[in-house]
């Protein structure tokens, strides 16, 4: 088995008070089909303890009321710890406004935590950035962009952090985040759909990962088996083809499955509900002074 990550045990999450779909601005969004909050909340209620039942702990945000899709909380920003043990976020500038709201209330909260904070873009106004795009693996932050994030986020970031940033280029419009299509299990493994990116960035993921499970196109829409986390040695999924049981198994992880199907009406599952906290400099992402930024 590659090195276990050393990140994945501490997270936070928003409680689904106000989830609903409220607009369409991914292809699994309709309106006419909404959300049944005591079963999203049951959901959710399980899935937290599940991680607190393997040893991780959760924080929990207060969801807004005006921000409906704040409950996918992977995407308020991109958390790291210094050597220090201090923390700072780097928050989210959202493609759409209808989600910009949500770092008004995250921003203060993580401030609250003892968190630095900073900002690639705001309220409009310079590079797109959404944490969902971005895990540390490897020797770098590697960064998803195209329908959320901008190539130009990549640049901020890498100089923001002092880090090693490896973009690459999302093409597929349904899996408009990177954790979508990727997930890291550990130091040398990750769950991968390389027909989320062009030719280009698909190559280069796939020369990233010395282990690669690969998913089809099919499987990861349909599925959402690459939207998982990895808690010691259990991967949380939504749901798993078999050959990516036998193959997680076999690498001696255990597999849990749980049922988030009504965030799945939303366009997430459980890595957009839980965004971790405790990914390290120098430990989990090499440090780069002044920053470097990779694409294919």
């Amino acid at each position: 088995m590659g090195e276990q990550l050393a990140w994945g045990t501490t997270y936070v999450a928003v409680r689904p008070d106000h989830f609903r779909v409220e607009y369409q601005i991914n292809p699994f969004m309709d309106p006419t089909v909404q959300p049944d909050p005591a079963r999203a909340r049951e959901q959710w209620d399980t899935l937290v303890a599940t991680i607190e039942e393997l040893g991780g702990t959760v924080h929990v945000l207060d969801q807004r009321p005006d921000a409906p899709d704040m409950v996918y909380a992977m995407n308020l920003g991109l958390g790291v710890e210094r050597h220090d043990g201090t923390r700072h976020v780097v928050l989210s500038h959202m493609r759409y406004a209808e989600r910009r709201m949500e770092t008004l209330t995250a921003q203060p909260w993580f401030a609250g935590l003892g968190a630095t904070t900073s900002y690639v873009g705001r309220d409009g106004v310079g590079a797109h950035f959404e944490a969902g795009d971005a895990f540390a693996f490897g020797d770098a932050l590697v960064v998803g962009y195209g329908p959320r994030t901008e190539e130009l986020g990549l640049k901020h970031l890498a100089t923001d952090l002092g880090v090693r940033v490896r973009g690459l280029r999302i093409t597929h419009p349904g899996m408009y985040h990177l954790d979508l299509a990727f997930c890291p299990i550990d130091s040398t493994r990750a769950i991968v759909c390389p027909d989320a990116f062009d030719e280009a960035s698909a190559a280069a993921l796939m020369a990233m990962v010395p282990e690669p499970l690969v998913l089809t196109e099919a499987e990861a829409l349909s599925t959402f088996a690459a939207n998982s986390i990895v808690v010691g040695d259990t991967v949380l999924m939504p749901a798993c083809p078999d050959h990516v049981r036998a193959q997680l198994e076999d690498w001696g992880y255990a597999v849990r499955i749980l049922d988030l199907s009504e965030f799945h009406k939303g366009g997430g599952s459980i890595r957009c509900l839980t965004n971790p906290l405790d990914v390290r400099l120098g430990r989990d992402l090499p440090v780069v002074p002044g920053g470097e930024v990779v694409i294919p």
